[in-house]
């Protein structure tokens, strides 16, 4: 089969490796809107990022596989296969796996309290950070006025979202071939149409005023596609983004503190520590 990763042609440069170098090392790490299933879906950059990184707890906050789109026309690319065998055998190997879904694979909503090749299913989540902090972790969907009250209308958008996503595939390898960055046409609009920064701006509120109500000091979700970490009004309000568009993951080091990474960061970190001494490679940024 051809391959239909968006970006499957376009290689990060590494080098041979001289040795095999350490990943990351992490305390937690957060990921969510995958969407598997989907064209759009940058399953070879999660491989990587996943190859490249450990924790000891990995978080799935929703949107991992892409129901929706998967109903109307079948697509499974083997890369997706892939992220899902390496997240079961970090799962076998230790790593404490959390799914908690999303609106996209709320089929798997049925199976909360269970548990699963090591995987446990749950509705929400209280993490604790190294240094104390708890975070409430959920998707986000359900505070989301369009699905909740509209579900028909979040169809329509997730199709209009599609086609956005096919013109900057498109779009983007026109710019690559000029040797151009990436632009991503739904972010820009995200950010530049009134209407749109009003709905993420009410979606952040809705999600902070939940973990106060909840007596915990932060909250930890996906949905919205737009990775953040900022305080609202004494609340910790983080977003791990996704991995359609930014590639970014929130993750906690082993002191505790948050912090954002995408893909490009984690693997122009992972070339240069095959260079590094084997002792000290791959550091934890503190």
């Amino acid at each position: 089969m051809n391959s239909r990763d968006p970006l499957a042609n376009t290689e990060f440069p590494l080098k041979p490796r001289p040795h095999k170098h350490a990943p990351q090392r992490f305390r937690t790490i957060w990921i969510s809107d995958v969407h598997l299933g989907t064209s759009g879906c940058q399953a070879k950059r999660l491989l990587e990022f996943l190859k490249a990184t450990e924790s000891d707890k990995l978080y799935l906050v929703g949107d991992i596989v892409d129901g929706w789109q998967l109903k109307r026309r079948w697509y499974w690319h083997q890369t997706h296969n892939d992220v899902v065998q390496l997240v079961l055998k970090k799962a076998k190997k230790g790593t404490k796996v959390i799914f908690v879904p999303g609106n996209h694979d709320e089929a798997v909503r049925q199976f909360i309290g269970l548990d699963f090749g090591g995987i446990k299913i749950r509705d929400e989540h209280v993490h604790t950070t190294a240094n104390g902090k708890r975070m409430l972790v959920l998707h986000g969907d359900r505070f989301d006025g369009v699905i909740a009250c509209a579900k028909w209308l979040a169809y329509v958008g997730d199709s209009l979202y599609t086609m956005i996503l096919k013109f900057n595939q498109v779009y983007n390898g026109w710019r690559a071939r000029a040797g151009l960055p990436y632009w991503s046409l739904s972010q820009y609009l995200k950010l530049k149409v009134k209407n749109a920064v009003s709905y993420i701006s009410s979606f952040e509120q809705a999600l902070a005023a939940e973990a106060r109500k909840q007596g915990v000091d932060g909250v930890i979700c996906g949905h919205i596609h737009k990775p953040e970490i900022r305080d609202i009004d004494g609340i910790l309000y983080c977003n791990d983004g996704d991995w359609v568009e930014s590639l970014s993951a929130l993750v906690e080091d082993q002191s505790g503190e948050l912090r954002l990474v995408d893909w490009h960061e984690v693997m122009l970190r992972w070339e240069q520590s095959q260079f590094a001494p084997e002792d000290d490679a791959c550091p934890v940024p503190a």
